[in-house]
């Protein structure tokens, strides 16, 4: 096992609801190893992105916060820190590409003139080193005629191209850890595939740590070393990537992977899709959160709270590896640990 550059233990972050407080991400632990890539994979309204929001203490005050647990970096807690020295760790150590590239350009500012001002802002070089440096990153996530793009306004470029410039303002920080949120959804196939090697090449030669965030279980086979299943606040699965693709344990999972379509099947046959859709925060299942669309449900699973049970190294929130070593959470008999 790699040395971990962060870990996150019994994470818990709330919002205000319509009905009073609801918990968005619900005491999630995991890690993330020097060099290493963890994919972070579920459907939309998992708690995915509240998950790395919180990494960098980025949920707005008037609407939600961290209530619990601990984020250690190196060592150090994040949720012990100040704005201040939040501001710093912020792209000097963990940057973020976000999902929507257009929230984070400002729309007044040409592309060169932000770019210039984050690698100046977390490297000492002067102006004229950081403009070079900013024509070569764009060059380096595949946009044409960079020069020329460094000159125009974020509304003169495509969707497309807006992602691989917050993608390449990541990239130009050199942090230890890179938080990637759905970097490659508004991308075609050709430019996805450029990025993925980038952020590979990144991890080789840097040592880079990405938390990859996605629902794309393909970008995960090829990225991750690591994957964390989550599912209406709560991590389900937990493994090293090839445990998770040869042998997933957890039925929402399994449901997942039924979902990609494969080359070898029968054209007529109908794509697998798990029935329902998460629920809602303020309206959570009593049981297993899962099992309003669990095939594999039994009466126990509406009434009762799963561990997160420990077999043999993957971990799995079901009743059915209810025998494995428990981690956390319900109420079954089992000798407690840790979730490293």
């Amino acid at each position: 096992m790699s040395e971990k550059l962060i870990e996150v233990k019994d994470l818990k972050t709330q919002f205000n609801g319509k009905n009073g407080i609801v918990t968005a991400v619900d005491g999630v632990s995991f890690s993330v190893g020097k060099g290493r890539t963890l994919g972070i994979v579920g459907e939309s309204g998992c708690g995915k992105s509240v998950t790395s929001m919180s990494i960098l203490r980025l949920i707005p005050a008037v609407s939600g916060k961290v209530a619990g647990g601990e984020i250690l970096f190196e060592g150090e807690d994040l949720l012990k820190k100040s704005e201040k020295e939040m501001r710093r760790i912020r792209g000097n150590e963990i940057a973020m590409i976000f999902q929507d590239s257009m929230t984070g350009l400002n729309p007044v500012m040409t592309v060169g003139k932000q770019l210039v001002e984050t690698i100046r802002a977390h490297n000492k070089i002067d102006k004229e080193a950081a403009w070079k440096r900013a024509e070569e990153m764009l060059e380096k996530v595949g946009i044409p005629s960079p020069a020329q793009r460094l000159k125009e306004f974020p509304h003169q470029l495509s969707g497309g191209m807006r992602q691989r410039v917050m993608i390449a303002m990541a990239l130009s920080c050199n942090a230890k850890l890179l938080i990637a949120d759905e970097p490659t959804t508004a991308l075609d196939v050709t430019i996805q595939a450029q990025i993925l090697e980038l952020m590979n090449e990144l991890k080789k030669t840097d040592k880079t740590s990405i938390m990859l965030i996605t629902h794309d279980m393909g970008v995960v086979a090829e990225m991750a070393d690591d994957v964390m299943v989550m599912y209406a606040g709560k991590e389900v699965e937990y493994a090293d990537a090839r445990s998770v693709f040869k042998n997933p344990l957890h039925p929402y999972t399994k449901g997942l992977l039924a979902s990609i379509p494969r080359l070898d099947q029968d054209d007529d046959r109908e794509l697998y899709t798990i029935k329902g859709s998460v629920p809602d925060l303020d309206d959570m299942p009593e049981g297993c959160r899962f099992c309003t669309r669990c095939p594999e449900a039994k009466e126990r699973c509406w009434k009762e709270k799963p561990g997160l049970y420990d077999v043999g190294g993957h971990k799995v929130r079901c009743f059915k590896y209810e025998k494995g070593e428990v981690l956390n959470g319900g109420e079954q008999d089992g000798t407690e640990s840790g979730t490293d």
